[in-house]
């Protein structure tokens, strides 16, 4: 079976995984705590990438507190209560139990029943097209027959590919059909997202700010999926480079500042971080991992000193790659 993820993304972000899991157990606190922050991070992740207007610290008061935001739409707050209960869903359906057509309609109608409750959780009966792409989505007509060979593809795939390359192939799949008459994009990162999380990976996040390069991944996989997969790819590997910065602030398992567990330090996240984005510079690696630039160049000169990596360019534009 052709591989279409980088041989190179696959194994960075398998070892990232396998760092967390060797975290684990985790203390009950900190794992709420956990789903609770990738609640509000994936909720208003996905809904920026459509438009929704509410900030991030809305968005936790809206699905926290039950608030609405004065000078915002309500359609955005629903959009965000409906897709924190599609979120909570996710975790319901483990990996022991097959993937079933009704739970796709499900995710939908918790998200879209606030919206539009007679279309929620209903596939579309009306053709739709979408803008600035070229290729056309399944007709009406094929949708139902369509859905079933996707769950089929699903169940058959699961435990077949790597976990990155199938939850990105599950999120094409899915938006390729596009079967409901809106929130498809939302559905569909929510399918990548159980894949991630019944493969034990952690929930990937992909910001608003780069909505062009996943329109333009997901629009190019039409030819060469590897370009979507590969995209994902990054994002689990972001994600979870971010969740090994917060277990190691947190302290968990005995870990402190820039060690995780005894093993995992920063040195690592940085080498790591430089080998998936060759060229960055210190202050573009110290926002990344939410650390001080001074902490950041202090490892970054160790990583120097052991002939890892080295800066290559001018001062000003250069970045540091991997030796």
């Amino acid at each position: 079976m052709k591989q279409y993820i980088s041989s190179k993304l696959l194994h960075t972000a398998e070892q990232l995984r396998d760092r967390v899991i060797a975290m684990r157990p985790l203390p009950e606190e900190t794992l709420k705590s956990l789903r609770d922050y990738y609640r509000i991070g994936l909720t208003y992740t996905s809904n920026a990438i459509e438009g929704n207007s509410l900030t991030e610290s809305e968005t936790k008061v809206v699905i926290e507190d039950g608030l609405t935001i004065e000078g915002k739409p309500l359609r955005d707050v629903y959009e965000a209560v409906g897709h924190a209960h599609a979120y909570d869903y996710i975790h319901t359906l483990a990996a022991t139990k097959p993937l079933e057509e009704t739970d796709i309609l499900e995710l939908h109608r918790l998200f879209y029943e606030k919206i539009d409750n007679e279309k929620a959780g209903h596939y579309r009966t009306v053709p739709v097209f979408i803008s600035g792409s070229q290729y056309a989505v399944s007709p009406p007509a094929r949708i139902e027959s369509d859905m079933k060979k996707f769950v089929k593809w699903f169940n058959d795939n699961e435990h077949r590919l790597p976990t990155p390359e199938f939850a990105a192939l599950a999120h094409q799949k899915f938006v390729f059909i596009h079967p409901f008459i809106d929130g498809n994009g939302r559905v569909a990162r929510l399918i990548l997202n159980l894949a991630l999380i019944r493969g034990e990976y952690t929930i990937a996040l992909i910001p608003a700010l780069l909505r062009h390069e996943y329109v333009m991944a997901l629009e190019a996989s039409h030819k060469t999926p590897n370009v979507f997969v590969d995209f994902i790819a990054e994002r689990i590997i972001a994600t979870q480079m971010d969740l090994l910065r917060l277990l190691t602030d947190g302290g968990v398992n005995g870990g402190v500042n820039d060690t995780v567990n005894g093993g995992v330090n920063l040195d690592e996240l940085l080498f790591d971080a430089i080998k998936n984005n060759p060229g960055l510079n210190a202050p573009t690696i110290a926002e990344m991992l939410q650390k001080s630039l001074r902490t950041i160049q202090r490892h970054l000169k160790s990583l120097s000193d052991t002939k890892r990596i080295a800066f290559r360019g001018a001062p000003k534009n250069g970045g540091y790659y991997i030796i």
